[in-house]
């Protein structure tokens, strides 16, 4: 079913669909706005979403356009946007980010429809402003944002962007791609490798995961969506903790990690130490067709986790999962993992590391909700 004509279109979320909101929303989002990077050479990252990930160059900053102290770079696959960002002169707290925690996500950036309201709620229940609200206009119009701290140097900057028509935010000029996008074939509408960002994972130290699941709580008003601890997701060599929050309507979608006591150290221990402190450790791409992504995504270089021949082979594994619309040989030959529960079914990988440092990665998800079955 590789070749199988697929529309076009976001994953949708089981809450939108059923029009689940929260009674009273003190803190309203519209959805993600930007995913900010903190790279070594924001040229060269550009060029490698681009290339490898099938992501279009729309916008850029810099010394040319009179950007002093920083490149920036902005990419877009659907509803899907990252921002990279480098320093272009010692001496930068840009700069002093990369040398000291490697290319990482600076910036969890959150479309609100009123930044004053939603940073003046946030300060009221207790959160660190970063950037006061303030207005950025240009002849496109006006974009009011503010910024709150989160884990580790992870800022959510507050982005209302209704008044604003130009390719990013004031400052930024429009930019040709830097590549050909992906071509559309097998009858997609386009060649995109994926549409939106599903969610964003971050990974703090022992015993501080309950206590930013209570911030977002408290200062967001989200709920918590799922919670994986002890014999969940641990053996007694690796294990972590996790705890899924996430904005009524489920746009917004936060699970947060920590390590558990094991025998060795564990993957959240090792991104701890490499990246010195806590961050966000991946991002979860939303595809239509997750089949055709990986086999294009492999093909530009980018490499995925391998999953064991014993993985597809486990009768009981076949059994709970049961059909699922690509052959288990199909999902076999590219190692994509799938799960199910009574929604639907999780078709899933994940790749590997995407820069030196074993911290940052991405995992490709293609949802098929009951409803849609």
């Amino acid at each position: 079913m590789s070749n199988a004509v697929k529309e076009d279109r976001v994953v949708p979320d089981r809450h939108e669909e059923d029009g689940v909101v929260p009674e009273e929303d003190t803190f309203p989002v519209r959805g993600m706005d930007a995913i900010v990077f903190a790279v070594g050479n924001a040229k060269q990252a550009a060029h490698y979403y681009s290339t490898a990930f099938g992501m279009r160059c729309v916008a850029y900053r810099g010394p040319e356009t009179g950007s002093r102290d920083e490149a920036a770079y902005v990419l877009e696959s659907g509803g899907a946007r990252f921002v990279l960002k480098g320093a272009v002169h010692a001496g930068t707290d840009l700069g002093r980010h990369v040398a000291e925690h490697g290319d990482g996500a600076i910036d969890l950036a959150i479309e609100v429809p009123d930044a004053e309201a939603a940073y003046a709620h946030a300060i009221a229940q207790g959160a660190t402003g970063v950037e006061a609200p303030h207005v950025l206009e240009d002849e496109d119009g006006k974009v009011v944002i503010a910024a709150i701290a989160t884990y580790g140097e992870t800022r959510h900057s507050l982005v209302d962007r209704t008044n604003y028509y130009g390719p990013y935010l004031p400052g930024y000029v429009a930019a040709d791609p830097i590549t050909a996008p992906p071509e559309p074939s097998g009858g997609r509408v386009s060649g995109r490798y994926f549409q939106a960002i599903d969610h964003c994972v971050g990974n703090v130290e022992i015993g501080m995961m309950d206590e930013w699941v209570e911030f977002y709580q408290r200062v967001m008003g989200f709920t918590n969506m799922k919670e994986f601890v002890g014999d969940d997701i641990a053996t007694e060599y690796s294990a972590l903790m996790s705890k899924v929050v996430a904005d009524g309507t489920r746009k917004v979608k936060f699970p947060l990690n920590e390590p558990a006591i094991a025998k060795r150290k564990s993957q959240i221990d090792e991104y701890l130490e490499f990246y010195s402190g806590p961050g966000m450790q991946h991002i979860a791409l939303a595809t239509n067709d997750i089949l055709y992504s990986v086999d294009a995504m492999r093909a530009a270089g980018v490499e995925f986790l391998n999953t064991p021949d014993s993985y597809y082979e486990d009768p009981e594994l076949r059994e709970r999962i049961g059909n699922v619309r690509a052959p288990i040989g199909e999902l076999r030959e590219r190692r994509i993992l799938v799960d199910r529960d009574e929604d639907g079914y999780l078709l899933q990988i994940f790749t590997k590391p995407v820069q030196d440092r074993p911290t940052v990665f991405f995992e490709l998800i293609e949802q098929e909700l009951r409803g849609n079955l």
